[in-house]
Protein backbone atom coordinates (compact mmCIF):
# COMPACT_ATOMS: atom_id res chain seq x y z
CA UNK A 1 0.00 0.00 0.00
CA UNK A 2 1.06 3.39 -1.21
CA UNK A 3 2.75 5.95 1.27
CA UNK A 4 0.50 8.89 2.15
CA UNK A 5 2.59 12.12 2.98
CA UNK A 6 1.23 15.55 2.76
CA UNK A 7 4.30 17.70 2.43
CA UNK A 8 6.53 17.16 -0.30
CA UNK A 9 9.37 18.36 1.69
CA UNK A 10 8.36 14.63 3.81
CA UNK A 11 9.77 13.07 0.91
CA UNK A 12 13.10 14.64 0.41
CA UNK A 13 14.94 12.90 2.90
CA UNK A 14 14.02 9.36 1.72
CA UNK A 15 14.81 10.38 -1.92
CA UNK A 16 18.23 11.44 -0.40
CA UNK A 17 18.60 7.82 0.67
CA UNK A 18 17.45 6.32 -2.65
CA UNK A 19 20.19 8.87 -4.78
CA UNK A 20 22.33 8.21 -1.92
CA UNK A 21 22.34 4.02 -2.36
CA UNK A 22 22.06 4.08 -6.12
CA UNK A 23 22.90 7.05 -7.63
CA UNK A 24 20.81 9.72 -9.76
CA UNK A 25 21.39 7.01 -12.80
CA UNK A 26 20.25 4.25 -10.77
CA UNK A 27 17.53 5.47 -8.82
CA UNK A 28 14.90 4.21 -11.30
CA UNK A 29 11.29 5.18 -10.92
CA UNK A 30 10.70 1.37 -9.53
CA UNK A 31 13.53 2.45 -6.86
CA UNK A 32 12.33 5.87 -5.83
CA UNK A 33 8.63 4.38 -5.10
CA UNK A 34 10.03 1.41 -2.91
CA UNK A 35 12.62 3.85 -1.20
CA UNK A 36 9.75 6.75 -0.49
CA UNK A 37 7.06 4.60 -0.33
CA UNK A 38 4.57 6.76 -2.22
CA UNK A 39 3.12 5.54 -5.19
CA UNK A 40 3.64 6.96 -9.18
CA UNK A 41 1.03 9.41 -8.86
CA UNK A 42 2.12 11.12 -5.61
CA UNK A 43 5.45 11.25 -6.63
CA UNK A 44 4.87 13.00 -9.63
CA UNK A 45 2.56 15.12 -7.76
CA UNK A 46 5.18 16.43 -6.03
CA UNK A 47 8.24 16.09 -8.42
CA UNK A 48 6.29 17.03 -12.12
CA UNK A 49 9.27 17.66 -13.10
CA UNK A 50 10.44 14.08 -12.57
CA UNK A 51 13.81 12.82 -11.31
CA UNK A 52 15.78 15.85 -11.73
CA UNK A 53 12.93 18.05 -9.76
CA UNK A 54 13.76 15.48 -7.58
CA UNK A 55 17.28 15.27 -7.43
CA UNK A 56 17.55 19.40 -7.11
CA UNK A 57 15.00 19.30 -4.03
CA UNK A 58 17.35 16.61 -2.16
CA UNK A 59 20.34 19.31 -3.12
CA UNK A 60 18.46 21.66 -1.79
CA UNK A 61 18.05 20.39 1.30
CA UNK A 62 21.54 19.17 1.88
CA UNK A 63 22.78 23.13 0.91
CA UNK A 64 20.48 24.15 3.38
CA UNK A 65 21.64 22.37 6.12
CA UNK A 66 25.53 22.71 5.58
CA UNK A 67 24.58 26.32 5.12
CA UNK A 68 22.82 26.89 8.75
CA UNK A 69 24.50 23.90 10.64
CA UNK A 70 28.54 24.54 9.05
CA UNK A 71 29.01 27.16 6.64
CA UNK A 72 27.48 30.40 8.61
CA UNK A 73 28.85 29.04 11.81
CA UNK A 74 32.30 29.20 10.60
CA UNK A 75 31.61 32.50 9.40
CA UNK A 76 29.90 34.30 11.90
CA UNK A 77 30.84 32.15 15.64
CA UNK A 78 32.85 34.69 17.55
CA UNK A 79 35.52 32.87 18.26
CA UNK A 80 36.56 30.87 14.84
CA UNK A 81 38.33 28.14 16.65
CA UNK A 82 34.91 27.45 18.32
CA UNK A 83 33.45 27.62 14.59
CA UNK A 84 36.22 25.07 13.17
CA UNK A 85 35.01 22.55 15.98
CA UNK A 86 31.85 23.37 15.60
CA UNK A 87 32.09 22.43 11.60
CA UNK A 88 33.77 18.83 12.87
CA UNK A 89 30.81 17.96 15.49
CA UNK A 90 28.25 18.96 12.51
CA UNK A 91 29.94 16.80 9.76
CA UNK A 92 30.42 13.92 11.97
CA UNK A 93 26.52 13.99 13.15
CA UNK A 94 25.59 14.37 9.63
CA UNK A 95 27.23 11.68 8.20
CA UNK A 96 26.74 9.04 10.73
CA UNK A 97 30.12 9.25 11.64
CA UNK A 98 30.79 7.80 8.47
CA UNK A 99 28.60 5.23 7.91
CA UNK A 100 26.48 7.99 5.35
CA UNK A 101 28.20 8.67 2.14
CA UNK A 102 28.45 12.27 0.79
CA UNK A 103 25.21 12.57 -1.65
CA UNK A 104 26.85 15.73 -3.47
CA UNK A 105 30.24 13.52 -3.36
CA UNK A 106 28.13 10.99 -4.91
CA UNK A 107 26.81 13.56 -7.91
CA UNK A 108 30.13 14.52 -8.22
CA UNK A 109 31.74 11.47 -9.21
CA UNK A 110 28.92 9.93 -11.23
CA UNK A 111 27.47 10.27 -15.12
CA UNK A 112 24.99 13.15 -13.54
CA UNK A 113 28.06 15.36 -12.55
CA UNK A 114 27.52 18.12 -15.52
CA UNK A 115 24.35 18.29 -14.75
CA UNK A 116 24.67 19.41 -11.32
CA UNK A 117 27.61 20.59 -12.00
CA UNK A 118 27.27 24.01 -10.39
CA UNK A 119 25.47 23.03 -7.57
CA UNK A 120 28.12 20.34 -6.93
CA UNK A 121 30.69 22.97 -7.70
CA UNK A 122 28.67 25.33 -5.13
CA UNK A 123 28.74 23.30 -2.23
CA UNK A 124 32.43 22.88 -2.14
CA UNK A 125 33.56 25.85 -2.86
CA UNK A 126 31.39 27.46 -0.28
CA UNK A 127 32.81 24.88 2.12
CA UNK A 128 36.27 25.84 1.30
CA UNK A 129 35.87 29.43 2.04
CA UNK A 130 34.17 29.84 4.62
CA UNK A 131 36.36 27.43 6.14
CA UNK A 132 39.52 29.25 5.09
CA UNK A 133 37.60 32.52 6.60
CA UNK A 134 37.48 31.00 9.83
CA UNK A 135 40.86 29.74 9.57
CA UNK A 136 41.99 33.44 8.42
CA UNK A 137 39.95 34.83 11.28
CA UNK A 138 41.72 32.64 13.60
CA UNK A 139 45.11 34.33 12.51
CA UNK A 140 46.73 32.00 9.74
CA UNK A 141 47.91 33.83 6.44
CA UNK A 142 45.31 34.05 3.76
CA UNK A 143 47.37 31.45 1.18
CA UNK A 144 48.27 28.95 4.52
CA UNK A 145 44.16 29.13 5.32
CA UNK A 146 42.99 28.72 1.73
CA UNK A 147 45.18 25.41 1.20
CA UNK A 148 44.30 23.92 4.92
CA UNK A 149 40.84 24.33 4.29
CA UNK A 150 40.97 22.60 0.33
CA UNK A 151 42.78 19.85 2.46
CA UNK A 152 40.61 19.64 4.90
CA UNK A 153 37.50 19.21 3.01
CA UNK A 154 39.31 16.93 0.53
CA UNK A 155 40.41 13.96 3.74
CA UNK A 156 37.00 14.88 4.95
CA UNK A 157 35.44 13.40 1.86
CA UNK A 158 38.36 10.82 1.23
CA UNK A 159 37.84 9.44 4.61
CA UNK A 160 34.10 9.07 4.11
CA UNK A 161 34.81 7.20 0.82
CA UNK A 162 38.07 5.07 3.17
CA UNK A 163 35.88 4.70 5.68
CA UNK A 164 33.13 3.27 3.55
CA UNK A 165 35.28 1.12 1.31
CA UNK A 166 36.71 -0.57 4.29
CA UNK A 167 33.36 -0.62 6.14
CA UNK A 168 34.86 1.01 9.45
CA UNK A 169 32.95 3.72 10.14
CA UNK A 170 35.20 4.61 13.10
CA UNK A 171 37.96 5.27 10.20
CA UNK A 172 36.32 8.36 9.59
CA UNK A 173 35.91 9.89 13.10
CA UNK A 174 39.58 8.97 13.53
CA UNK A 175 40.35 11.15 10.45
CA UNK A 176 38.20 14.33 11.86
CA UNK A 177 39.63 14.10 15.21
CA UNK A 178 43.00 14.23 13.65
CA UNK A 179 41.37 17.01 11.55
CA UNK A 180 40.10 19.36 14.53
CA UNK A 181 43.22 18.90 16.34
CA UNK A 182 45.17 19.71 13.38
CA UNK A 183 43.17 23.16 12.19
CA UNK A 184 42.23 24.28 16.12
Amino acid sequence: MPRVMGERSDAVPLLAEVFRTYGFEGASLARITEGTGLGKGSIYNFFPGGKEEMADAVLAEIDAWFRGQVFQPLRQAADPRQGVDDMFTAVGRYFLSGRKVCLVGVFALGQERDRFAARVQGYFAEWVQALAAALERGGRAPAVALDLAEDAVAAIQGALVLARAADEPELFMRALQRWRLRLN
